[in-house]
């Protein structure tokens, strides 16, 4: 167990979840956490439903064509089980026709693939052949969330999906082996940056080399990371950082979901109207909580970003 980060379950080899960072406000008792998530894209559509996540997630536009391919026959996602048909949205569990089944999925695939080997000869561009493999491809999402009680409530259900059920039992398995570290005032939520703390409580950031950095090159960094769900390979480098940060969120127009997932501690107020005063902060529930965007306790780092989203 380690506390605060990289806590890795998976289930089988089709669902792995990484605990990136994890942080706790005992002001609000709000635990805020970072996972990155790899699962069936088949099931993306049922997480975009619950919208107290913050997500980045891996583009079928993004990817080449060569390597969705090689993904798609040497690792094809699929469903984790093959259930019978039987009245209703639950299956009736496995059968002796599973097995069929399941190997009709797979050649599927690779006829998927053999279409997509074609279209790519007739030069057809990445986000119209990935589309075809979709539903054989895996996708790495980043996601940060104050609360997953709704999610697990609907989802780690025996009612749900046997695939998103699975996805949502070993989120749940993953958080309860973390230990959230507690954060306090001016202490901020970075994921992908290492962070510590000194002796007089002052929060020091590090880059990939175990140089001191600036909150604010943190904060690029994590923006940065995020973005790059959507790559296989993950570059931490300032450098790198920097130009993916000036190309989405310095450009117009803004594309700030990248910076939803760094959050700064949010204090306590006397009255819940002075929450007003805290900038960032954008409602206060009936329970007269404050809240940033979709976390609760912290301020989102978007909801400090100028022009990051259009309203009229």
């Amino acid at each position: 167990m380690q506390v605060g980060t990289n806590q890795f379950k998976h289930i089988s080899n089709l669902i792995s979840v990484e605990v990136i960072k994890d942080s706790y406000n005992e002001v609000f008792d709000s635990r805020i956490t970072t996972l990155v998530l790899e699962y069936p894209r088949i099931i993306h559509s049922e997480l975009m439903t619950h919208r107290l996540f913050s997500r980045n997630a891996s583009s079928s536009r993004a990817i080449p064509v060569g390597t969705v391919i090689e993904h798609a026959k040497n690792h094809p996602a699929m469903p984790v089980r093959f259930g019978k048909n039987q009245a209703g949205m639950q299956d009736a569990g496995e059968y002796e026709g599973s097995d069929m089944v399941k190997e009709l999925w797979l050649e599927s695939c690779r006829r998927a693939c053999s279409f997509a080997e074609v279209m790519n000869e007739y030069k057809a561009h990445k986000q119209v052949i990935n589309r075809i493999l979709e539903p054989y491809q895996f996708i790495r999402v980043c996601l940060t969330s104050t609360n997953f009680a709704n999610w697990n409530y609907l989802r780690n259900s025996t009612d749900a999906d046997p695939t998103i059920h699975a996805l949502a039992e070993v989120m749940k398995e993953a958080m309860q082996s973390s230990v959230p570290r507690k954060l306090f005032e001016g202490h901020w939520h970075v994921p992908f940056v290492k962070d510590w703390f000194d002796a007089t409580g002052d929060q020091i950031f590090e880059d990939e080399d175990g140089n001191v950095i600036s909150l604010e090159d943190a904060l690029i960094i994590s923006a940065s990371c995020a973005a790059q769900t959507s790559y296989r390979k993950l570059d931490t480098s300032l450098d790198k950082a920097k130009d993916i940060y000036s190309k989405l969120i310095e450009s117009k127009p803004c594309h700030a979901s990248p910076v939803e997932h760094s959050a700064l501690v949010i204090t306590e107020k006397d009255d819940p109207m002075d929450y007003f005063s805290i900038e960032g902060v954008t409602h206060i529930d009936k329970r007269g909580m404050p809240w940033s965007g979709n976390l609760h306790g912290y301020v989102q780092y978007r909801q400090l970003i100028k022009d990051n989203a259009v309203y009229n």
